[in-house]
């Protein structure tokens, strides 16, 4: 299995680059033709590419870059994919790079790591290649927010268009009609110069944008959101801006919020800590609920597992929205998107071509279109893909740093000996069908 190369074990020289085919929009690569080329260059080894069609580098582009295109790459003793792989797909001890989407303990995707450990492959996932400071080094986080921007920009101009108010985010589109985000970045800011120009209809202002979130998702969303006439506010000064609603009608607001701004001790005479809260959220409740009906938009852009408080609850929506026809948000724009998550009205994901559902708080059910008694939900759970080009650059960018470590790791030896570096070694799920020590807390999910 093992050749030697240059004094370091390749495996067999050949690497696999997996198809993706999740839905017909994931058209996102691990790694760009001209990386691939640099990488063969440095390393030696081959690759091989599945053939798509909908890839946004098509076959012939790898090929002029020297790769095989090849339906099979069940020679491949490594394999790079973006999403979850068909367990068809699995060879004994194989080595698997992705996000696999099981540290969370996520049933759809139980079966898969079973099977990987039960042909004793070695499982690397992206979303844990992190540095000494838990930093991530790996993400498409980023494209993540400025995707979801764009789409929650568009559904509030149509929200507020079935309300019979006509506004300028109708001009805006689904974020996957744009040529690239370039495109999307200057049309956007062509509806930024309206509104300084004629200025937002008056029972819109003052119109606030609120972040819960500040990592790389919050990022993103924030720099598309900052193509409009922005003015950065803190969460405490948004009540001052409702005095004179009219004196804003010619720019709009942005909140950024912090866990200390989300949360509070449950005991008054406690004060907040991050740390703490990290180690002890059963400690800390939500304060949300009093900045929640202020906020035009709420993008969601957190963190969140079930033993942290919840953004915005059922209950409570159903307390903001009942006979209230001006409630706001008028949209949330769910981009962390956890089902029963932070938003607990994310009760379903959607599509880049339909992103958004009704939450009808009377039915306590997801509707379509833009009318009803609820909050308008942007749920799109892969939105990355919406911009493939740009995110699959960087993240081919950032991600052939650290190939040629895993290409030329000895995987047939114990994790600490294999030679990958230790961002590699924290990031490994499964080696010879185990858990690494990191994660045997996830043999509870199966």
């Amino acid at each position: 299995m093992w050749q030697l190369n240059m004094g370091k074990y390749v495996m067999n020289g050949l690497v696999g680059i997996r198809r993706e085919d999740k839905n017909r929009f994931e058209s996102r690569v691990p790694l760009i033709p001209n990386d691939i080329a640099a990488l063969m260059r440095q390393t030696g080894a081959r690759f091989i590419v599945q053939p798509s069609k909908i890839r946004v580098f098509s076959d012939a582009e790898y090929q002029r870059m020297g790769a095989e295109i090849n339906e099979d790459i069940s020679s491949c003793p490594l394999v790079f994919a973006v999403k979850e792989i068909p367990l068809e797909y699995f060879r004994r001890n194989g080595t698997y790079a992705f996000f696999s989407h099981t540290i969370k303990g996520q049933p759809k995707n139980m079966p898969m790591l079973k099977k990987m450990m039960e042909l004793k492959c070695n499982l690397i996932d992206y979303e844990k290649i992190i540095d000494a400071q838990n930093r991530r080094l790996v993400f498409f986080g980023k494209f993540a927010g400025l995707a979801g921007m764009i789409d929650t920009l568009w559904a509030y101009g149509q929200r507020v268009k079935a309300e019979g108010i006509e506004n300028p985010f109708t001009r805006i589109d689904h974020t996957y009609r744009y040529e690239n985000l370039t495109d999307a970045e200057e049309h956007i800011r062509e509806v930024g110069e309206k509104i300084i120009d004629e200025g937002l209809p008056e029972i819109l202002c003052p119109l606030i944008a609120g972040f819960a979130g500040y990592g790389n998702v919050s990022r993103g969303a924030q720099e598309i959101y900052d193509q409009l006439p922005v003015k950065e506010i803190a969460p405490q000064s948004i009540s001052q801006l409702f005095k004179e609603p009219k004196a804003h009608r010619h720019n709009v607001y942005k909140v950024v919020f912090k866990e200390e701004d989300l949360v509070k001790p449950v005991g008054s005479c406690c004060k907040f800590e991050l740390q703490d809260y990290y180690t002890h959220p059963e400690k800390y409740v939500s304060q949300f609920d009093y900045y929640t009906p202020m906020l035009s938009i709420l993008v969601n852009c957190i963190y969140w597992e079930p033993r942290y408080p919840r953004i915005v609850t059922k209950k409570f929506a159903t307390q903001l929205y009942s006979h209230n026809v001006n409630a706001r948000p008028k949209v949330i724009g769910d981009i962390s998107c956890d089902l029963d998550g932070a938003i607990e009205l994310t009760i379903k994901t959607t599509e880049p071509d339909k992103p958004v559902f009704l939450y009808d708080i009377d039915l306590g059910e997801a509707v379509d279109g833009f009318k009803g008694n609820g909050p308008v939900i942007m749920a799109v759970d892969n939105l990355p893909c919406e911009l493939p080009q740009e995110a699959s650059k960087e993240f081919s960018r950032v991600l052939t740093g650290l190939v040629p470590s895993i290409i030329n790791a000895d995987f047939s030896k114990p994790l600490a000996r294999t030679g990958l570096p230790e961002e590699l070694q924290r990031a490994t799920i499964l080696m010879h069908g185990q858990f690494t020590p990191n994660f045997q807390f996830m043999e509870k999910f199966l």
